[in-house]
């Protein structure tokens, strides 16, 4: 019987750009997941993220029975707070390239909101201005192959982005995830935790991509020292699992079994 994994995107990629690796997770794992975060007007993106937080505990105490809770950047930290909330709902968490914020990281970002330059500190600003309509597929698929993000993409993955990160409006494609919301979501990154990392319940993995600079070494070097936590790598840059989904699958599996393995161990 397939196992449940509860998915959580990266910020501006909706869920069905995954498509790929949920494929290569299948037939022992079974994805779950929301086709994109903070777009539920009961949830609306705020500071800190609490609302987010709510929206995916809403949605994980719907499922059957605790899940491996696996997410992408933005959703890797939302996974690690739900966890601190609700352990209960868990098996364990894998953060995709996404940081596990120390004290010191939650100071310089509180600091950057009160001081007005957490646009530099995150992508906000990078995000603001950015082009949301296009006249057809092509010329959608000719700007976004240009952008550095998107080089390294496996070609099914940048094909399910512009599949499933466009829509049709009128006579135009126009970005699904509202730019507004992703700017909100940047400029809300937590400066407060809903609980100590280090009293976590649950096992909890950070894998992150060998030319990332989201995740840092003091990032690793902290998930390595918990009791539960472990610190693992993969080819790539930030967006490793849309660039290497069979491979990003691949250690999924292997590090669920060797945590089921350890599990039954213990309660044997």
């Amino acid at each position: 019987m397939s196992q449940p994994i509860f998915f959580a995107h990266a910020n501006g990629f909706p869920s069905g750009t995954y498509g790929k690796l949920f494929a290569a997770l299948a037939p022992e794992y079974r994805v779950a997941h929301l086709e994109q975060h903070a777009h539920d007007p009961r949830f609306p993106a705020d500071d800190n993220w609490y609302n987010l937080v709510d929206e995916l505990i809403h949605h994980l105490e719907q499922q059957e029975q605790p899940v491996w809770g696996v997410g992408h950047s933005f959703g890797g930290l939302l996974h690690l707070h739900a966890a601190l909330r609700c352990p209960k709902l868990y098996r364990g968490v894998v953060m995709l390239d996404s940081p596990v914020l120390t004290r010191t990281d939650q100071w310089v970002i509180r600091a950057a909101k009160r001081f007005g330059f957490i646009d530099r500190l995150t992508p906000a600003g990078r995000t603001l201005g950015r082009r949301e309509e296009f006249a057809d597929l092509d010329s959608a698929r000719s700007y976004f192959s240009g952008k550095t993000l998107f080089r390294g993409f496996d070609p099914e993955c940048f094909d399910a982005y512009l599949q499933h990160g466009l829509h049709q409006v009128d006579d135009k494609l126009r970005l699904r995830f509202d730019p507004a919301t992703e700017i909100s979501i940047y400029r809300g990154v937590p400066h407060t935790s809903p609980g100590r990392t280090r009293q976590l319940q649950v096992p909890l993995a950070i894998v992150r991509g060998h030319k990332s600079r989201v995740v840092m070494r003091h990032h690793t070097r902290f998930v390595s020292r918990l009791p539960q936590g472990e610190a693992l790598s993969m080819p790539g840059g930030h967006m490793f699992p849309l660039e290497r989904p069979q491979d990003t699958a691949r250690l999924l599996k292997n590090l669920f079994m060797r945590w089921e393995q350890r599990q039954n161990k213990d309660c044997a």
